[in-house]
Order: C-alpha cells, then structure tokens, then sequence
C-alpha cells in the first residue's frame, strides 16, 4: 500500500468476517515489511527482467553477461507472462522443454537462478508479495578433466607460438584463464619475485599473489615473455601494458586454435584442465592444502576437492608405497568356508578348520 493513500482490495467474498480477517493479515504483513503490491497483477516477467538487469548493472556484477544469456533463452517462454502466472508447475515445464532441446542441467540450472533472483528483487521492492519455490535440477559437474606430462606436450607443441606462455603459466600457478589473460606488467615484481591479483579482479574478489622467485620454470618464462615484449616495444614504439600479448595486442578468445591444437594432439582437453593439473600436483607433492588455495585462489575446501583429482597412475603408485611399506609376507590357502587360520594374530581363532598359514616376518 502507498503510503497516504487509501487502497480497497476485493477478498471475493460477502462475509464481513473473512473481509476482517484479510484486512489483519494485510496489516500484519505490512508491519513486518511485507508491503502487499496493489499491481502485482501487472507485473510482467519483462518487468521481472528489467529488475535483475537494474540490479546487475547498479552493483557492477562481473556476472552481467550471463544474466543476459539466461534471459534470452527464457525469454521464447515466458514472454508476456505475467509474474502471478510462473508458478512451479511452468518452471517444470520449462526445464522438461530445455531438456528436450538438448541443454546441460548445469545451464539450465543458471537460468532457474536467474528468474529466483528477478522473483527476489520484486518481493524487496514491493512489487510483489511472495516468492515461489520454483523446483530444481541435479547438475553433476565433478572436475575429471587433466593432462599427463606427455599429452601436455603435444598439445605446447600444436599450440600457436604466442599462446605457449599463457597455457604454461596457467600450469604452473593453477590460475583462472581469466586470470592469466588480464594480467599486466605493473602486476609483476621482478625484484621480490612476485606476481599480484589486486583485490576486485579475482573471481572471487580476493587478491592473490604467487612467489615466482622460489619457482625458476616460471621465473624463466616471464623473463623471456619480458624480453620478447621488450622488443616488440623497441621494434614499434608502442607500450604493451599485457602480460601475454600477440604483436602488441591482448591475447582474449582462442578457443578454436585450442582446439584445433588438442585435435592434432589426439588429446581431448580443455584449457581448465590445466588448473586441475596443477592442483593435482600440489597435492602430489605433499603441499598443505591451507597453502595451496592461497596459492589457486579456491575458497572453500569442498570446491578444491572436486580439483584435487587421483589419476590411475597416482592410485597404483599409492598401492605401491603400501607394498613398499609391508613389514612381512603372509601365504596361506583358504579353506572350504573361505576363511583363514591367522594363527599368529593373538586371540584369534576362526570356527572353521583345515587352513594353513604360513607366515614370515622381517
């Protein structure tokens, strides 16, 4: 209800009873902040877009063109629709039919994210008075994704020239692709050996910073990425602020030579993998794991799991130092009943009998 100005709203009934009792659940809600919106009737799911647009755009969202995405593709079935009718049955409807056309859970678990969220900033501007509870969808996302030492390789070998730098520093740090593009020279400190994210340009908007000086393969990649733009700069007269450049201008999309390097490879990869890998290797060489997301950028534990992968190899390696580690060598067969007559283990004695154990100890 506006303020100063007197609103009737029918209940659909004659009972001056039922009139009372709507009348004190309005002003009930009211007290709480729950304004009842005299136009929720009006209210259309292009409204709903223009909020969640308004919103993304006022608080500098880094997530606007996603929330741009996922509108267009909600947009061809909900257009024209009014907010009271997106009830939970036609968001059912909606993911059966984005199923049908071929989507992944996990696109289309964004778009449901995105209309909760239009329904969210109607209720706090009072456009509206509740928030549906619109149903899910399972995504199974887990990482699997990494290279071996000698798929990496091939694929360096396959890659364009300028872009050999930016798949190893992304190697060898574990950092976002985003990450690793954007970055500058200012960023970069030869002299500590360290190389900064400032605080507002991380995913998460964490600074970060990596200490290259202890790591000379990285260390001997930036000093020749800087000799080589060095004498880009004197060879052009122009300033390259970019880290990882091709002639002097910001290495952005390369999607397609990517794979068109993996496919001569005859390795099936994404560049993410390569964040995986280095992850991976962290944890193979005993890294505490508070250390290492300092280093990765990862937040929560729960999501540095779903990187720290265990390839085959990593598994039979583990079997091995087991082995390696076994203080004697046990034989003995199995009797009828499958058991196994460990007599050297004290106190123990199966029911069954008929197995012998010989065992040896060094």
């Amino acid at each position: 209800m506006r303020v100063g100005r007197c609103m009737r709203k029918s209940t659909g009934s004659t009972d001056r009873r039922e009139a009372v009792r709507f009348l004190r659940q309005q002003q009930v809600e009211i007290s709480q902040g729950r304004r009842v919106a005299p136009d929720a009737e009006r209210v259309t799911f292009e409204n709903l877009c223009d909020l969640l647009l308004d919103d993304y755009r006022v608080n500098g969202r880094k997530s606007l063109v996603r929330a741009e995405a996922s509108i267009k593709r909600l947009q061809p079935f909900f257009r024209g629709d009014k907010a009271l009718d997106i009830t939970p049955d036609r968001m059912s409807a909606y993911i059966a039919s984005r199923l049908r056309s071929g989507a992944k859970p996990a696109t289309i678990q964004k778009e449901r994210a995105a209309l909760v969220r239009m329904f969210t900033l109607a209720v706090a501007a009072g456009r509206l008075a509740v928030r549906p509870t619109f149903p899910s969808i399972e995504v199974r996302n887990v990482r699997s994704g990494f290279f071996e030492d000698a798929e990496l390789r091939t694929v360096l070998a396959n890659l364009p020239e300028h872009l050999v730098p930016v798949a190893l520093f992304a190697y060898f740090t574990a950092w976002r692709k985003s990450e690793v593009l954007g970055l500058k020279w200012h960023q970069i400190d030869f002299v500590t050996g360290t190389v900064r994210l400032e605080p507002g340009t991380t995913k998460n908007d964490d600074g970060r910073m990596f200490p290259f000086g202890e790591y000379p393969e990285l260390k001997d990649l930036l000093l020749r990425q800087r000799a080589k733009t060095d004498a880009f700069q004197r060879a052009s007269g122009r300033i390259v602020p970019c880290v990882f450049h091709r002639r002097g201008q910001p290495v952005r999309f390369f999607r397609r030579a990517w794979q068109s390097a993996c496919k001569r490879a005859k390795v099936v990869r994404l560049f993410h993998d390569l964040r995986r890998t280095a992850v991976r290797n962290l944890e193979r060489q005993g890294v505490p794991r508070s250390w290492a997301m300092r280093l990765t950028g990862h937040k929560t534990e729960a999501v540095y799991f779903r990187y720290a992968i265990a390839s085959e190899r990593d598994l039979r390696e583990a079997v091995q130092r087991l082995a390696a580690g076994s203080t004697g060598t046990l034989t003995g067969t199995l009797d009828e009943a499958g058991g196994v007559k460990m007599g050297w283990m004290t106190g123990f004695e199966p029911a069954t009998t008929g197995a012998t154990v010989q065992c040896s100890t060094s």
